[in-house]
Formats: C-alpha cells, structure tokens, sequence
C-alpha cells in the first residue's frame, strides 16, 4: 500500500472509530447507516460535492460551511454532521469515501453482516441473489448481502469475494487456465 493512502486509511479509520462509538452508545447505528447511504449516492452523482471534498483551493471556512449545508439538506444525524465539521476544519474531508466504508464495514460487523462482493456475466435475478446469498451465508455463518456488479468479459460464471477469500468460477479464468496448460504442454 503506498503511503499517502496509508495514510488516508488510518485517518479514516480514527472518525469512523468515534463516530460509530458515539452512534452505538445513542443507540442510532440504523439511522448512521441510513445516512452513510444517502451520503455515498450524493458523493457518486455530484461532481461539486467531489470537488468540495478535494479541492486543495476551497478554504476550511468555505468546506464546512458547504459540507455542513449538505448535512443538513440530508438530514444527517448530528453524530455525522459534527465529524464532517471536524473533518473540513482540519482540511480531512478527502477521506469522506474511506470513512463511509469503514463505517460500513463496522456498522456490517456489528450486525453479524459480511459484504460478498459477486461479479457476474449477466445481471442476477432476484431468486439467483438470495439463493446466493443463502448458500454463501452457510459457508461464512454470518448474513450475506451481495453487491453485485456485472462483466460482459467474463463470458459465464460468476466471481465471488467474501473478505479475503475469492471463488472465479467464470468461463473466463477457465479458458486462462487451459491456455496455461496448452503452453506448458507445447
């Protein structure tokens, strides 16, 4: 890992330490998770709000006046609008996406959860998701949700990602591995 995104890591790891425990001690872990959503979506489609967070050229006073309008735009809970205050005082609001995925992750562990990150040929239906979902949670023995993307190139199968460990079950990896095999063969 290199080492400005070590940093950005451990910098995101530190808020999203005291902001769960604040959530968990009020009792609010749902409503932080509903806001880290609402978040994450207004990050992903609003080019101004990236740039609010990154931008080197936006001063502290300007980034918390705007990151504490949106906060309140949102409706987010006190607990999140305060750290992204602390965040734009102190220039740190370039680590707002890592902070709502350890967030995530923390908020998922302490409901038992684990993300399966599920790579596809064609779209899943609902039926194939939840058979997943329900296979996969009796292998990990926690609840599985599935965030699933989809990859023309995979050609069939599907590739599945449950924290460390990886299943490539795609027609893809299978056609490497036999032309692998054809070279050391020829």
């Amino acid at each position: 890992m290199s080492e400005p995104a070590s940093i950005s890591s451990g910098i995101a790891k530190r808020y999203a330490a005291a902001v769960f425990e604040i959530a968990q001690e009020n009792k609010s872990l749902a409503k932080l998770e509903s806001g880290l959503d609402d978040l994450s979506a207004a990050i992903a489609e609003s080019a101004d709000l990236r740039t609010l967070i990154t931008s080197p050229l936006i001063s502290r006073e300007e980034q918390g006046k705007a990151i504490a309008g949106v906060a309140d735009k949102m409706g987010l809970q006190p607990v999140l609008k305060n750290a992204l205050g602390l965040m734009a005082g102190k220039r740190r609001l370039f680590v707002l996406p890592q902070l709502i995925d350890q967030l995530r992750a923390m908020i998922a562990e302490d409901k038992g959860e684990v993300t399966a990150e599920v790579v596809t040929a064609k779209a899943l239906t609902k039926t194939q998701s939840d058979k997943l979902a329900k296979t996969l949670a009796e292998r990990v023995g926690k609840t599985v949700k599935i965030n699933a993307t989809v990859d023309d190139a995979l050609v069939g199968g599907l590739v599945v990602k449950v924290g460390s460990k990886m299943i490539d079950t795609s027609i893809r990896s299978k056609l490497a591995s036999l032309q692998n095999a054809m070279k050391e063969v020829g």
